[in-house]
C-alpha cells in the first residue's frame, strides 16, 4: 500500500475543506450534484470519445497502482541473471532451460527461452527490444487518459459554471432560485480544477513513473541475457545491470 497516496489525496480534499471553514463558508455548499455530474460526466465522456476501449478499460484498471504500485525487484532480477551466468559457464546454455518455466512474467520467459534456443545476442536485443517499445507504447496510450482527464476537467467545470450562469440568467425574476444556480457556477469550476490539479494530472505523472520503472526491468532483463549470450564473466555483468540501473533510478 502506498500511504504517500492516500496522505496527499486526503491532505489535499482537507485543505480546501479547511479552507473554505476558515473563510467562513459553509462546507456544504462544495457538494453539489449537479456540478459534480457535469464536471466528471462530461469528462469521462471526452475521455473515452478519444481512447480506444482497450486504452480506457487497462487505463482504468491501472489506476490501483496509485495506491498498490507493482514491484520491481532489482537485486533479485540481478541475481537471477548472475546465477543465470553462472550456470551458463559450466554447463553451457541449454543448462538453462529448467529456468524457463520458473519465469512468470511472459517476457522473462520468452527472452530466457530465446537464450536457450542459441539466439544470436544481437537479434535477441533486436527482438526484445521492439517488444518493449509495443510495450512502452500500449502502456503510455492507457496512462494518457488520466493526462487527457486532467486536461478536460477545467474545460468541463467552466461548461458547468455558463450552464449554472444560464440557470440565473433565466430565473432573475425569481429571488430563490438565483442561490442555487450560482452555487452550480462556482462549484462545477472548483470541480473542474481541483479534480484536474489533485488527482487526474498527478495520477497519470505518478502511473508514467511507474511505466518507465517497468520499462526499465524489462532492459535490464535484456542487457543480462544479451550479455549471458556473450559469454561475458558473471562479474563484468553485475557491474554493468548494476550501472545500468543507476543510470535508470
Amino acid at each position: 500500500m502506498d500511504k504517500i497516496s492516500i496522505i496527499a489525496i486526503i491532505g489535499g480534499l482537507a485543505a480546501i475543506i479547511v479552507g473554505q471553514a476558515l473563510e467562513g463558508g459553509h462546507i456544504g455548499s462544495l457538494f453539489q450534484l449537479t456540478a459534480f455530474m457535469i464536471v466528471i460526466g462530461g469528462t469521462a465522456s471526452a475521455v473515452m470519445l478519444q481512447s480506444t476501449p482497450k486504452q480506457f478499460v487497462t487505463g482504468l484498471r491501472m489506476a490501483r497502482w496509485v495506491f498498490q504500485p507493482p514491484q520491481f525487484d532489482h537485486e533479485k532480477t540481478i541475481r537471477d541473471v548472475i546465477h543465470w551466468s553462472q550456470s551458463a559457464r559450466k554447463g553451457g546454455l541449454l543448462s538453462l532451460e529448467g529456468y524457463v518455466a520458473q519465469q512468470q512474467d511472459p517476457f522473462h520467459r520468452k527472452a530466457l527461452q530465446m537464450l536457450v534456443d542459441g539466439t544470436e545476442p544481437e537479434t535477441l536485443r533486436s527482438v526484445m527490444e521492439v517488444e518493449i517499445s509495443m510495450f512502452e507504447h500500449a502502456r503510455r496510450q492507457s496512462t494518457r487518459i488520466w493526462e487527457s482527464a486532467g486536461g478536460y476537467a477545467p474545460t468541463m467545470g467552466i461548461l458547468g459554471a455558463v450552464l449554472g450562469l444560464i440557470h440565473v440568467m433565466e430565473n432573475l425574476s425569481d429571488p430563490s432560485k438565483l442561490g442555487s444556480g450560482i452555487a452550480v457556477a462556482f462549484v462545477a469550476t472548483i470541480y473542474g480544477v481541483g479534480s484536474a490539479n489533485l488527482l487526474f494530472l498527478p495520477i497519470a505523472n505518478k502511473l508514467k513513473n511507474l511505466v518507465a520503472a517497468e520499462v526499465a526491468m524489462r532492459e535490464l532483463i535484456v542487457e543480462g541475457l544479451v550479455a549471458i549470450g556473450h559469454g561475458e564473466n558473471p562479474r563484468i555483468i553485475e557491474n554493468r545491470l548494476r550501472g545500468f540501473l543507476a543510470m535508470h533510478d
